[in-house]
């Protein structure tokens, strides 16, 4: 699986825009040993989220809305360092970016509309109070001296 698997979906027709990626390596800290000193195996992943034309508009201000705290100047960085190998960590940060954009992208969730409580319902959980309440009167041995 040496090459870089297909496009990354985000949602529907919609996939990150291979173009508008920048990737950066550096030097990963973590384990690897001696080899890992020399080895830009750290992916780094910017994705331009404000200038970017390859999401619907109000997807658009939707990821920039939500993921304000996260961007810098517009720009959503993914890092991945977790495996030793380059292609991997380019493939976790691709992912990564993805399901962000696509929970970031999501469309609000719809309101929620009240149901009434069915009136028998409610009768019979009083009626059942009231046999309880009872219930518990008759336990306490008032009226039996």
């Amino acid at each position: 699986m040496g090459h870089m698997s297909g496009p990354y979906v985000i949602r529907g027709s919609v996939s990150l825009p291979e173009a508008e990626l920048v990737w950066r390596f550096s030097r990963s800290s973590g384990p690897g040993g001696q080899h890992v000193n020399t080895s830009d195996s750290q992916a780094e992943l910017r994705f331009d989220l404000a200038n970017t034309g390859a999401l619907p508009a109000v997807w658009k201000e939707r990821a920039l809305a939500r993921l304000a705290g996260r961007l810098v100047d517009g720009v959503l960085v993914v890092r991945a360092s977790e495996h030793r190998s380059q292609w991997r960590n380019r493939e976790t940060a691709a992912v990564r970016l993805a399901s962000l954009l696509a929970e970031a992208t999501a469309p609000p969730p719809k309101p929620r509309r009240p149901t009434r409580v069915p009136r028998g319902i409610n009768e019979r959980r009083l009626r059942e109070k009231k046999q309880r309440s009872d219930t518990k009167r008759g336990r306490s041995g008032r009226g039996w001296g």
